[in-house]
């Protein structure tokens, strides 16, 4: 088990967190939350996050770890998630990587490029040098700066000579030293184990309208409110089920009225239904993955007896 890696995936609302607790639990597993807004504080009942009580139940990864306002990468998912990886096997335990952002268990399984993060500030103030002193100048820069990246540069290919500067500005390293892409976790002597969950189309899409509803009288409104008085990172931004409302709250007279947040509710229902359509499609094309109906009498036992038979020699 030591080498294995268990993944859970799926779309939203199918049942991936209460499937992964039973097992984790039989199997002694630790959970890595695969979920690109989960990691933000104070995003809970949007995000449909584990309980307290679950997550004292099974240890549970990448939740919680960021504020709003700062920004998460694909990269830094594979990074954070690959140290929680090894962590656990060094335990003896089961990493499970579990959730639905299928990009980001791309990353592991497939490796990534290395991101470096949203830097308009920084992009502008180089167009602006290259306005006003010539591209040249910011060519010599480089070549100063690092020359092994800037031989490989044609001395008026704009695009990769602002961009290689870019990264040593954010970085602080040369862009020649950093690696090119990540390794995937086979690479790195893991065997990953696929399971993916799956259900009737329209059930799923009832479970996403009473799961919103219950959001609704969870508080979302509210902790939408609340997040608002925060500098939230594009990506805190964009999560469905806050952007609706977020984008609704520049005009607050609005919220007081009954068929306004009928209508917020309901675009959040369809956006989540469209989400999980995506998620769907992402994964169908996914290899090895071992597809079971979440709706099945014994899902829990019917997966731990696939990881089982997959860790026999």
């Amino acid at each position: 088990m030591r080498n294995s890696v268990l993944f859970i995936v799926g779309p939203t609302a199918v049942g991936k967190s209460k499937i992964a607790l039973e097992v984790a639990l039989e199997l002694q597993g630790e959970i890595i939350s695969a979920d690109s807004m989960q990691v933000y504080r104070g995003m809970d009942i949007g995000t449909a996050k584990p309980t307290k009580p679950d997550r004292a139940i099974v240890p549970h990864h990448l939740i919680d770890i960021l504020d709003p306002s700062e920004s998460f990468s694909a990269f830094d998912f594979y990074e954070k998630s690959l140290a929680n990886i090894r962590a656990i096997a060094e335990r003896g335990c089961l990493p499970m990587v579990v959730g639905g952002t299928g990009f980001y268990i791309r990353t592991l399984l497939a490796g990534i490029s290395p991101e470096i993060g949203d830097t308009r500030e920084i992009r502008e103030k180089l167009d602006a040098e290259t306005a006003a002193c010539g591209l040249s100048v910011l060519y010599d820069r480089l070549k100063e700066i690092d020359p092994d990246r800037a031989n490989k540069i044609m001395p008026r290919d704009k695009k990769r000579i602002l961009r290689a500067l870019e990264i040593f500005e954010i970085s602080g390293k040369k862009p020649s030293t950093l690696p090119t892409s990540s390794i995937s976790l086979e690479s790195l002597g893991f065997n990953p184990i696929i399971v993916g969950l799956t259900m009737d189309r329209k059930i799923l899409y009832e479970r996403i309208q009473q799961r919103v509803d219950q959001m609704f009288d969870q508080g979302l409104l509210s902790e939408v409110q609340q997040l608002k008085t925060q500098d939230l990172s594009k990506t805190a931004q964009q999560a469905v089920g806050y952007k609706e409302i977020l984008d609704r709250l520049k005009e607050p007279q609005n919220l007081d009225k009954p068929l306004m947040l009928e209508k917020i509710s309901e675009d959040i229902k369809m956006n989540t239904r469209h989400l999980a359509k995506r998620q769907w499609t992402w994964f169908r094309k996914e290899k090895n993955v071992y597809w079971l109906d979440a709706l099945g009498p014994s899902v829990p036992s019917e997966v731990i007896e696939y990881v089982r038979s997959a860790l026999k020699p």
